[in-house]
């Protein structure tokens, strides 16, 4: 099996996406790109049809919600993992919660539509171009979305709870 070192492949997406790739790091030995949600799918097509990336496997989308992050208040998560050379990379993309709109991958891969799916339905993200944006887990009647943290942790209105019995 071919192995490529974050390195080469990070060297590799600056060549062909200058501008696109920002900040990237390695946490925990994987490789983390930020990009735009405008170089997103050319980056996921590059990613998949090169010839020495071959990442054509997406193993997940899903977000996380910054409340405090203003204007990049999201954040849309792809991991891409290579079969072939055994390499993964983690592509993220930042949404204000004014506009939490990215571009569908489904023309890419088409295992996204579930995914995207999932993200709609816990974090409210829109994917522009899905050909069946609907809730998939949650009821189709809820008008909020569970997993963005707007609600307080701990609920004010209880009274069988003395804080300083928690050592707050």
């Amino acid at each position: 099996m071919p192995t490529l070192t974050n390195e080469q492949v990070l060297a590799q997406l600056h060549a062909a996406f200058t501008d696109a790739i920002r900040t990237p790091e390695e946490p925990y030995g994987m490789l983390t790109i930020y990009t735009t949600a405008e170089a997103l799918l050319p980056l996921l097509a590059y990613v998949k049809e090169d010839s020495v990336l071959q990442m054509n496997f997406l193993t997940s989308i899903t977000a996380v919600h910054y409340p405090h992050h203003a204007g990049a208040e999201f954040t849309v998560v792809y991991h891409c993992h290579s079969w072939v050379t055994g390499v993964r990379l983690r592509i993220k993309v930042q949404v204000p919660l004014t506009d939490p709109t990215v571009p569908t991958a489904v023309s890419i891969h088409e295992c996204a539509n579930w995914m995207e799916r999932e993200t709609f339905d816990n974090f409210g993200i829109n994917f522009s171009g899905h050909p069946n944006l609907v809730r998939i887990l949650n009821m189709d009647d809820m008008d909020y979305h569970p997993l963005r943290k707007e609600y307080p942790l701990e609920d004010p209105t209880r009274n069988d709870k003395v804080d300083l019995q928690f050592g707050r």
